[in-house]
């Protein structure tokens, strides 16, 4: 079994049909809540260090155990457990998504949207949504992503943290419009920056504004590479990529690589030599799917220079994703 295989077939593995002895009731400390929840922080921080691969086997098995103790739990307990349960399988749907597993990721998104809906939770059921609608424009689907977010931001009672997620979601999915969608992603992204202040940094799920600083410069770098607007993209990437903390490994050989872009579309490939000499690295130790791809996007845009001795220096630097 290839590893493709291997890590589906894992994860499909935590939802094994239930034997009648695993949901007779029994008491379950309240405490457990709290620490899966410490848990989950560490894992965000990990996947921001490791890639996904490395974790996928670690928090699927931990929602199998989260689930287990809600179905023998009762009252607040049971509650508390299924809604954390539900935000380790969205993060077991993000790396799988990370991962290219896509499949195996929106199997894992559903299974947090109907925890959600099992509690009850409009936060919760609209952050579902919004990752959902992350998955969709990571597929190319930007009308799917508009439309998703829409509908999350459509329950009443909404958090900040979750209008944020929201919000900066479709500003994703406007961007895959195309150019004339800048006025849509500016807006939208302009209004998540003002009440991001709002959100609170302790809670672990739904936060992801709070965990990076440059959290709203990458989503409108982002959304403008996608549109064509490389010089205000890569004026926005030179930023980030000088600032960007050692332990946010993954994400910046990303914008490393995205940066790199938008400096072959201007016409500069000595520099985006350069940069993605120091990304593929990365790629080559997270193994992130995403990542690789944006790689692949870089290379196109690096063709013109094929026969060039640029050319030939730049996929000496690719070497160590395909060796």
């Amino acid at each position: 079994m290839d590893r493709r295989s291997f890590l589906a077939t894992g994860s499909l593995a935590a939802l094994a049909v239930i034997d009648s002895a695993d949901v007779t009731p029994r008491h379950i400390d309240p405490q457990l809540v709290p620490y899966f929840y410490q848990q989950l922080n560490g894992h965000y921080a990990a996947d921001m260090m490791l890639g996904p691969r490395d974790l996928i086997g670690t928090v699927t098995e931990q929602y199998r155990l989260i689930s287990g103790l809600a179905r023998a739990a009762g009252g607040p307990v049971r509650e508390e457990l299924i809604r954390v349960g539900a935000t380790y399988a969205e993060l077991a749907g993000w790396l799988h998504q990370d991962a290219g597993q896509w499949d195996t990721s929106a199997y894992w998104h559903g299974i947090a949207q109907t925890d959600a809906q099992m509690v009850g939770d409009v936060d919760l059921v609209a952050y579902t949504l919004s990752n959902a609608a992350h998955l969709r424009s990571d597929l190319g689907d930007g009308r799917a992503a508009v439309e998703l977010c829409q509908l999350g931001l459509g329950h009443d009672g909404l958090s900040d943290r979750i209008r944020v997620n929201l919000m900066q979601q479709q500003a994703h999915g406007h961007s895959l419009l195309g150019p004339g969608s800048r006025a849509e992603v500016d807006s939208l992204l302009d209004a998540a920056s003002r009440v991001v202040e709002g959100v609170d940094p302790e809670i672990p799920w739904g936060t992801a504004a709070r965990r990076n600083a440059y959290f709203f410069e990458v989503q409108r770098a982002t959304c403008y590479g996608r549109m064509g607007l490389h010089r205000e993209a890569q004026d926005i990437w030179s930023v980030i990529n000088t600032g960007m903390p050692p332990a946010a490994r993954r994400d910046t050989g990303v914008y490393l690589t995205r940066q790199a872009t938008a400096y072959a579309a201007l016409g500069e490939p000595e520099r985006a030599v350069e940069l993605a000499r120091t990304s593929a690295q990365v790629a080559a130790e997270t193994r992130s799917a995403r990542h690789l791809k944006e790689l692949d996007v870089l290379r196109k845009g690096m063709r013109r220079w094929t026969k060039d001795p640029v050319g030939q220096r730049f996929e000496e630097a690719l070497r160590p994703i395909t060796v």
